[in-house]
């Protein structure tokens, strides 16, 4: 399982700071950064390997708050996909 996430954050470089500060929190909820990408200074795009999709899920709906709050996160759009 994989997950494709959208980012609409307020500035790229605070964002990142929050991001990479936050591996350690999202590995620890079954999800393992593979590609990080910047779309522009207010959109970035990252693929997530999902080992255990219930903590990620929750963690989401939770924990990720902090990062998000940390990381001027607007919006986030979360897609859960398989290999088809």
């Amino acid at each position: 399982m994989q997950m494709i996430a959208r980012y609409n954050v307020a500035e790229y470089a605070a964002f990142k700071t929050a991001f990479d500060a936050d591996a350690e929190d999202r590995a620890n909820n079954g999800l393992s950064l593979l590609q990080l990408w910047r779309e522009d200074d207010r959109n970035a795009w990252a693929l997530f390997s999902v080992s255990d999709t219930k903590a990620a899920r929750d963690y989401l709906q939770g924990a990720a708050g902090v990062f998000y709050s940390h990381g001027g996160v607007i919006k986030t759009d979360y897609h859960f996909v398989e290999t088809a």
